[in-house]
């Protein structure tokens, strides 16, 4: 009985033949879950930044749908459109007033401009003041640049850029300067200075800068900033472009800021004051617009 018990109870633990079927589920299964593994790997590896980038991307394209389902827009005027744009930015000061877009260009539309002013390039100049020469000012912007409409450009790609930047700053096209594509190579920079014109240092204006669009057209390895004094800082007169204090923004390519040089009252603001650091490694690559209150001819 003892004996005949052991084989029933061997019977029953032995190991079944599942068969072909099982062996594809079990295969599948397992598949499936490296896949998973692998895939968890994979955002672990994402930084933090980009994370939050592709998030705020999806968020921002739901609010833009259900902003687009859920209302009616009104009728434009003859100026406007009918469509909602939206352009993601984060507020880097509000003295000055600065803003930063991610992300604003593509790579390809950064190496166009570039591709566009390399034949084109010359010592950048300055805007001089009363008793002011190019002697005497010498080394206090030591780039290389150029100016360019976006109706010079047969691609189209310019005035897409333009449109955008209007569309960011809500200011129409019309009140902008030409682009002015800058080179800074190592050792090059733009001491501090202001883009808006004081009437009583330049003489009368027939119409003023009141905000700059930074398009920052490539990566540069190391100096190279655009920096803005801080708020209590009343030396930045004297500053130190080798230094470098301040608020201190270094955006990647295909990145844009822009700042305010006015007050709504169209008095210049102090805080504007900004400058390029020292270029140390690498070559530093920038496109300006400049934005008037006036309509430029």
């Amino acid at each position: 009985m003892r004996g005949k018990a052991c084989k029933e109870n061997w019977r029953f633990y032995k190991k079944p033949n599942l068969g072909f079927p099982a062996l594809i589920l079990s295969c599948s299964f397992f598949f499936i879950a490296g896949l998973f593994a692998s895939n968890l790997l994979l955002s672990q590896d994402t930084s933090s930044d980009e994370r939050w980038l592709k998030a705020r991307a999806r968020q921002l394209q739901s609010v833009e749908e259900e902003i687009i389902s859920k209302y009616n827009l009104l009728p434009s005027g003859e100026t406007g459109d009918d469509f909602i744009t939206l352009i993601p930015f984060q507020i880097l000061s509000w003295r000055p007033r600065a803003l930063y877009y991610p992300g604003f260009l593509t790579a390809e539309q950064c190496q166009h401009i570039i591709n566009m002013a390399k034949p084109s390039l010359q010592p950048s100049t300055l805007a001089l003041r009363k008793g002011e020469t190019a002697e005497t000012t010498r080394g206090i912007r030591t780039s290389s640049g150029m100016f360019v409409l976006s109706s010079e450009d047969q691609t189209g790609v310019l005035q897409v850029i333009e449109e955008k930047i209007a569309r960011a700053t809500m200011i129409p096209r019309t009140h902008g300067e030409a682009f002015n594509v800058l080179r800074y190579e190592i050792g090059q920079k733009y001491d501090a200075h202001y883009d808006a014109f004081n009437p009583e240092e330049y003489g009368p204006q027939t119409s003023q800068r009141v905000a700059t669009f930074l398009l920052y057209l490539s990566n540069f390895e190391e100096g190279g900033e655009t920096t803005f004094p801080l708020e209590n800082d009343e030396n930045f007169e004297g500053y130190d472009a080798q230094k470098c204090n301040g608020l201190r923004v270094k955006p990647h390519r295909g990145d844009a800021i822009v700042f305010y040089s006015t007050f709504p009252n169209n008095t210049i603001d102090p805080a504007s004051l900004h400058a390029s650091c020292h270029v140390i490694k690498g070559e530093k690559w920038v496109a300006t617009k400049w934005i008037r209150d006036q309509v430029q001819v």
